[in-house]
């Protein structure tokens, strides 16, 4: 599974993006998705995650309520939609395919694409 993220960029404090991930294949849709971030010197963060229908999604606490991940497999796409984004927000964010955890806790994916970078300003 390749994948493929767009989207990032540099953004004021309170503003938005939309980051997208286009899959490589059909068995995108048996796949759990998600969204990871890294900041340098730290490790990689889990951000979201969303079911193989798009029925259910999982966010850290950091993010709920601002962003919102979705999928529409026809399309081979996940996507990140980042609101009243803060300036502890910037990072690389990775696309990332077959998640490995349990519950609601994600920890790491089989499959992870080239990162895109999200600066956020204050």
């Amino acid at each position: 599974v390749q994948l493929q993220a767009s989207g990032g960029g540099l953004v004021q404090a309170g503003g938005s993006l939309r980051l997208s991930c286009a899959g490589s294949e059909r068995t995108f849709s048996g796949y759990v998705m998600g969204w990871f971030r890294q900041t340098p010197g730290k490790e990689r963060q889990f951000v979201a995650a969303i079911s193989r229908s798009g029925g259910s999604t999982y966010y850290a606490d950091s993010v709920k309520g601002r962003f919102t991940i979705s999928r529409d497999n026809a399309k081979i796409t996940v996507y990140l939609q980042m609101n009243s984004l803060k300036p502890e927000d910037t990072a690389v964010y990775y696309c990332a395919a077959d998640l490995i955890g349990y519950g609601s806790t994600w920890y790491n994916a089989n499959y992870w694409g080239r990162g895109t970078q999200v600066t956020v300003s204050s």
